[in-house]
């Protein structure tokens, strides 16, 4: 790569990193991994960037590179196993009426990945049921129905104080 374009690399991610960081982090629920994902991202941008930096919409790439880069990820074998000594206790449903961050990460982190990628870009990134579909290069009505299905799995593992309240502030749109 030519000094140049990788001035104009170094440009575009430096304006983007702090974006991408959260978004890896709500995706994968803990900053160790979320680095992991951002760093491949960022190496598969970096091998087409002379192509990425002629797009018309190179954010809207970079995005979709995350979220297959996350997905990718999550369907790798080692990601599935947790060694434990002994079989874990049920993680208690919230009782008060305000779910904090924590919490609402520890619900995510129990979504199937794309259905936590839909929650996550339709209600973190506030982008449109179009914009979404074609970040993840599906149709608007696989993202409908993941939005549906997610949050009423959110809402299921919500106590019934918390459902009446919507803390989450997710409605469905």
């Amino acid at each position: 790569m030519r000094a140049r374009e990788e001035h104009e690399f170094r440009q575009f991610v430096e304006e983007r990193l702090v974006r991408l960081r959260r978004s890896a982090y709500l995706l994968c629920g803990d900053m160790h991994s979320a680095d992991d994902v951002v760093s491949a991202t960022l190496g598969k941008l970096y091998r087409q960037w002379r192509r990425v930096a002629r797009l018309e919409h190179p954010d809207s790439y970079l995005r979709r590179m995350l979220i297959t880069t996350y997905l990718d990820e999550r369907r790798r074998p080692w990601r599935r196993e947790r060694p434990t000594d002994a079989v874990p206790e049920p993680e208690p449903v919230p009782a008060a009426d305000v779910v904090d961050r924590v919490t609402l990460l520890r619900l995510l982190d129990r979504l199937p990945p794309r259905r936590r990628a839909v929650l996550v870009l339709r209600f973190f990134e506030d982008l449109s049921v179009e914009q979404t579909a074609e970040a993840l290069g599906c149709a608007p009505g696989t993202v409908k129905a993941h939005t549906h299905q997610g949050l009423a799995e959110l809402r299921a593992m919500l106590s019934p104080q918390a459902q009446a309240v919507n803390t989450l502030g997710m409605e469905e749109r």
